[in-house]
């Protein structure tokens, strides 16, 4: 039985089920025989002429049969006898597995090892084996490769020919009684390795619509959740239990880099929230609900080939920690903060506002380029941050990811590529194309930090520079506003308006949101807390001729004086 799955471009290898620790066993196994029949499908597709050749007057079965036997014999013969195979067959033949080697590392491939099996490798040998794994695959390639040109390569690239990483999974016994016991059939990854840089080419590039509340719990306890596993994340200080189908894994795979995983011997019986993202209930549903009785949100999307974007998990997970953050009467806040150390020893707390496209994360990489007085950066939040006031009675922010997760079109080539060895990359050099690179310390992220500097990301005006406002009400109704020029990141195109730029909560709470708002504003005030307009000229045909930089320079002689 193959404990090779293989969906579209996933691959997943079960380590458990069976393991081929050499270039033998992997040739006589029934999981090079179930690749060796999707690779043969694919190339009757796509070349014609080849897949004419390899099954000229032969059946699916005696071609399989044929491939593996011509494998299993240039395995046993030497370099220097490599005469056995006909001359005028070797270029083609050469083709051929060249084309059978890049089909293969063109997939998403994780290997599973889970650790209840008594067949199963342990946690200790859980790198162990996925190196080696690795190794056998890319010797199986390269010998071949020589023995059917003739002669040893003079250079040799060490790729990841085996898997993009693996996934070590437990049983784990969720705490909540009664219908939530039926999740107790998926697997709980508890340790995840990447063979990072990870890039990463998925169907689809945005995420389409908005996250709503039912009335209608839509968990069933008669889904099957055997082909799901769990990553358990915290999204700033909620823990989030996030069941996704495995069809889905090369997308979750993406959790690792965003948000601080969660240590087996910290899980929770009972989560802030549970995303059951993948659910085979034949709707097309993006939903949340809250179960009172249990205290514990639940979101659910369905099983769509549009889901296949790492921006539904992203959101989704943000969305429900940002409605556990509003009943706790705190105010979420979509953008970015960044602590300023000055060399003169001073420190500035900067919080940009803005929906999706308006500046935030450019803004930052302006004041990299141009900011010689600043000594160093602590990157608090670039997406996602929680707001309110503290026993101090001082307007204080806190983040929710340790990673970004951003636009490779809105950073320069030097910061997108700076940190390539530890990112995963999605879609890159298509429209819209992402990065997810580590940022920052999961306890720096979660610390409490005081704001300086409170600006509107606005996108919209050709104004430059920044607009300091006085007045709290006028700022106020700016920010409530929410205005934008949509870039395409979204499904929205041209000016739009999203009630606090925050289409992740605050727009499906306005009214518990508007008390708050009113609240910290005040706050705010108070403080002194510097509040107003930064225009970053990005929605304009020619973003304002270096709009950025000018508001970059603006708001760094703001900090400055």
């Amino acid at each position: 039985m193959s404990s090779l799955y293989i969906k579209d471009s996933l691959a997943l290898i079960d380590f458990t089920r069976s393991y081929h620790s050499s270039i033998e066993e992997l040739l006589n196994s029934d999981d090079f025989r179930s690749f060796l029949k999707v690779f043969i499908a694919d190339l009757k597709e796509k070349d014609s002429e080849l897949y004419k050749w390899l099954c000229a007057d032969m059946e699916d079965g005696e071609v399989l049969d044929s491939v593996i036997g011509t494998l299993q014999f240039l395995t046993v013969i030497s370099l220097d006898r490599n005469q056995y195979i006909k001359e005028e067959d070797r270029p083609i033949l050469l083709k051929l597995v060249e084309r059978a080697y890049h089909f293969w590392r063109n997939m998403h491939r994780y290997s599973l090892i889970y650790s209840n099996s008594e067949h199963g490798l342990l946690l200790s040998n859980f790198l162990m084996a996925d190196m080696h794994y690795n190794e056998t695959i890319l010797s199986f390639y390269r010998m071949i490769q020589e023995k059917l040109q003739g002669t040893p390569n003079n250079v040799y690239r060490q790729l990841q020919a085996g898997t993009n990483g693996s996934l070590f999974l437990t049983r784990f016994n969720i705490g909540i009684s009664g219908k939530y016991q039926s999740l107790n059939k998926a697997y709980m990854i508890q340790k995840v390795m990447m063979r990072s840089p990870i890039i990463i080419n998925l169907k689809h590039n945005k995420r389409i619509g908005t996250f709503t509340e039912t009335d209608v719990d839509p968990f069933r306890e008669e889904y099957d959740y055997s082909d799901y596993m769990c990553f358990p994340i915290y999204v700033g200080t909620s823990m989030v239990y996030v069941y996704f189908h495995k069809d889905f894994t090369a997308s979750a795979i993406g959790l690792a880099n965003l948000f601080e995983f969660v240590g087996f011997n910290e899980l929770r019986d009972k989560p802030d929230a549970i995303i059951l993202f993948g659910i085979n209930d034949d709707k097309n549903e993006t939903v949340y609900y809250y179960d009172q009785e249990n205290d514990v949100y639940i979101g659910k999307i369905s099983y769509m080939p549009i889901i296949e974007y790492f921006g539904y998990f992203k959101k989704m997970a943000l969305t429900l920690h940002n409605l556990i953050m509003i009943k706790k009467g705190y105010l979420p806040i979509h953008g970015a903060m960044l602590n300023l150390y000055m060399k003169d020893r001073s420190r500035k707390g900067v919080c940009l506002m803005g929906d999706s496209g308006a500046g935030k994360s450019e803004t930052i990489e302006a004041l990299n380029r141009i900011g010689s007085e600043i000594e160093r950066q602590e990157l608090i939040f670039d997406d996602m941050g929680t707001m309110y006031i503290n026993e101090k009675g001082e307007v204080v922010c806190v983040g929710t990811e340790i990673g970004a997760f951003v636009r490779l079109d809105d950073l320069d080539s030097a910061s997108a590529y700076k940190d390539l060895d530890r990112s995963i990359f999605f879609n890159p050099g298509n429209t819209n194309s992402r990065v997810i690179t580590p940022a920052s310390p999961y306890k720096m992220v979660t610390s409490e930090h005081k704001v300086d500097i409170f600006l509107y990301a606005n996108n919209y005006d050709d104004k430059k520079g920044i607009n300091i406002i006085n007045d709290v009400d006028e700022a106020k109704k700016i920010y409530i506003a929410g205005k934008r020029f949509a870039l395409g990141t979204t499904n929205e195109k041209g000016l739009s308006t999203t009630y606090f730029a925050n289409p992740f909560g605050p727009m499906q709470e306005k009214d518990k949101c508007s008390a708050i708002i009113d609240k910290v504003f005040n706050a705010l005030n108070r403080n002194g807390v510097l509040l107003g307009e930064i225009y970053t000229n990005l929605g304009l045909k020619n973003k304002g001729d270096g709009g950025i930089d000018v508001a970059a320079k603006e708001l760094l002689e703001l900090i400055k004086n």
